[in-house]
């Protein structure tokens, strides 16, 4: 572990002028991603896709905000303007993604920018989950792009689970639509933004590509024993049918594509689980990643 402090002292900052794009800018990873390199002194320009994110992502610390749709060539290059390095988050389970990031691409290449950091997902070569295989053609396309890039490649965040953590109080349930005995690997959203401020910023990570996972896998029995510490009482893993979180998510307003999509990917992790490795994120952070218990205690305060 000395020996990897002593070479990331040696990784020296690009500068606190330097100017950062954030796509995808008013979500939780941008907001957290936005955070860390506001933080650090370093610029960023937050690229939002309607007006009403303004506040969310200068409250996070954005200096600069280009507010429209990555669709739209115009925006992107005038977000792109002056820019020596992208962080780009594509749009959340979008049948668009692949053409989204390959004309970003493209646009950052136009103008030079000097470093493109891609926030893809752990293991994207699965077919049978939709929005993973668009992350890995946008991948491929880097491949042959020219840019100086870097592939962060994350598990599903710890802090999903606060979507539902209301009822997981008030009911002592945690639901999900796969066995409780499936094993998926986790990471802390904060680990995430550290590790896209490292890239981001310090030299020598041109052409990695980064699996981030925080923990080995878990199952959702091992979920909900964590909660049940985390709380000081009993929380139960139960399995909920895939017929009822479709109707749930449709009545949330999720469209066709991210629903079937995300179904898609359900019965993956029931065939097959989703595991990761935390090595490679602790030797990015220089230290061992979070862990649950940590990462959600800090998000409620506790």
């Amino acid at each position: 572990m000395g020996a990897l402090r002593r070479l990331q002292r040696r990784q020296l900052s690009d500068g606190p002028n330097k100017m950062i794009l954030v796509t995808g800018a008013a979500g939780k990873t941008g907001l957290a991603v936005i955070g860390r390199l506001s933080g650090s002194q370093h610029r960023v320009r937050a690229l939002v896709y309607k007006k009403e994110y303004t506040r969310a992502v200068r409250r996070a610390g954005a200096s600069e905000v280009v507010i429209g749709d990555l669709r739209d060539r115009d925006v992107v290059d005038e977000a792109l303007g002056g820019v020596q390095a992208v962080y780009h988050i594509p749009p959340n389970v979008d049948r668009d993604e692949f053409p989204i990031g390959a004309a970003l691409i493209e646009a950052a290449r136009a103008q030079g920018v000097d470093r493109f950091v891609y926030h893809s997902v752990l293991h994207p070569h699965v077919e049978a989950m939709p929005h993973h295989w668009q992350k890995m053609r946008v991948e491929e396309y880097l491949f042959t792009s020219g840019l100086a890039f870097t592939i962060l490649q994350p598990a599903a965040y710890m802090q999903n689970i606060l979507g539902q953590w209301d009822s997981i109080e008030s009911e002592g349930i945690f639901r999900m639509p796969y066995p409780p005995d499936t094993r998926i690997s986790l990471v802390d959203l904060q680990d995430v933004a550290r590790a896209a401020e490292i890239v981001l910023t310090r030299k020598g990570h041109r052409g990695a590509i980064y699996e981030l996972a925080g923990t080995p896998p878990l199952s959702q029995f091992d979920v909900a024993a964590l909660l049940s510490t985390i709380l000081g009482r009993e929380i139960r893993a139960d399995r909920i049918s895939i017929k009822s979180w479709e109707q749930n998510a449709r009545e949330a307003g999720l469209d066709a594509y991210a629903v079937e999509t995300l179904i898609k990917m359900f019965r993956y992790y029931r065939a097959y689980g989703f595991e990761g490795n935390p090595s490679v994120l602790m030797w990015l952070l220089g230290r061992p990643p979070t862990g649950f218990e940590e990462a959600i205690k800090r998000e409620l305060a506790l």
